[in-house]
């Protein structure tokens, strides 16, 4: 093999052992592992580069080597990619980070209104903005609950509205950012938590998720003792469905089925950390929305009541 050809297949190969190993990869340094799968779908943008090498370099072996990587990022990522058609009913929520310094609150609660979604959470809600969305959501949505900088408006009846403590450890006690409700949907009652997980930070010395990690494993346990059949977590995790991180979470719940809906930044989405998950309920697409001034993008999702 030339050594060209074997620099190709090395590549292309490990390209392919990152995609399907990912969870082999070290978290004990710089959380590596976390950081690597938070842009995990992205791995697959050395494909195009290896077989433009390959052919540049006429080189039959290295173009075949690449269909390796093809194949496993087609089967983690390939039911995301190929999206069906939207579901004809069921219950649409949109969730958004506002952003706390957003300048203007009342386009930005004009544009999740616009999406005629049932529910409409937001996280990074501050009490000086809170009028402005109260004033726009308010008539088709009478139905509000709000802790901290959590809020959730609805077109149905909510009940049994209260904070849930995802506060990790040393954060202070102003530091409010979960709550449940119980939702009295057309087709059958279920309970929605509006979350908002601490923020990760990349720096010299990896990425920082201490305490994002230890605010999901929080929130885990209280969705593993709600009794709720029909249950919905939707905020912003500040981390992807694949982070490791995230695990003892989405462990207890289902994904969307369809859409990579990549909602940060907003100027250059590039991962998707603004969720809607399900249990008991399927969460049948999720698509990212335009740009509202926030540096989030809001993502809207259709849930289907089992």
């Amino acid at each position: 093999m030339r050594p060209r050809d074997a620099w190709l297949v090395g590549g292309a190969l490990g390209v392919a052992g990152l995609l399907a190993l990912h969870s082999a990869v070290p978290n004990g340094v710089g959380r590596l592992g976390s950081l690597l799968e938070t842009f995990l779908p992205w791995l697959g943008a050395a494909v195009p580069v290896l077989g433009f090498l390959a052919l540049l370099g006429r080189s039959r072996t290295g173009l075949l080597a690449c269909l390796a990587p093809v194949a496993v990022w087609l089967w983690i990522f390939g039911g995301m990619w190929f999206s069906s058609p939207p579901a004809a009913s069921g219950l649409t929520v949109v969730q958004h980070n506002v952003a706390d310094d957003n300048a203007d609150p009342a386009g930005t609660a004009r544009a999740l209104l616009a999406t005629r979604a049932g529910l409409i959470a937001v996280e990074e809600l501050t009490p000086s903005a809170r009028p402005a969305y109260q004033d726009v959501l308010g008539g088709s949505h009478p139905h509000r609950a709000v802790h901290g900088t959590v809020g959730l408006w609805s077109a149905y009846p909510l009940s049994d509205v209260r904070p849930v403590d995802i506060r990790p450890a040393g954060f202070p006690e102003s530091w409010r950012r979960g709550l449940r409700a119980t939702v009295s949907a057309p087709d059958g009652e279920l309970a929605v938590y509006v979350v908002h997980l601490p923020s990760v930070r990349l720096g010299a010395t990896g990425l920082a998720s201490a305490a994002r990690d230890e605010s999901a494993a929080l929130l885990a346990s209280r969705i593993s003792d709600d009794p709720a059949g029909r249950l919905l977590v939707v905020g912003d995790l500040n981390g992807t469905l694949q982070d490791r991180g995230l695990g003892p979470l989405t462990s207890r719940l289902d994904a969307p089925s369809t859409g990579f809906a990549f909602s940060w930044p907003a100027g250059l989405p590039v991962a998707r950390i603004d969720q809607v998950l399900g249990r008991g309920v399927e969460v049948a697409e999720l698509s990212a929305l335009e740009e509202t001034g926030s540096d989030h993008l809001p993502v809207v999702g259709r849930v289907l009541l089992r």
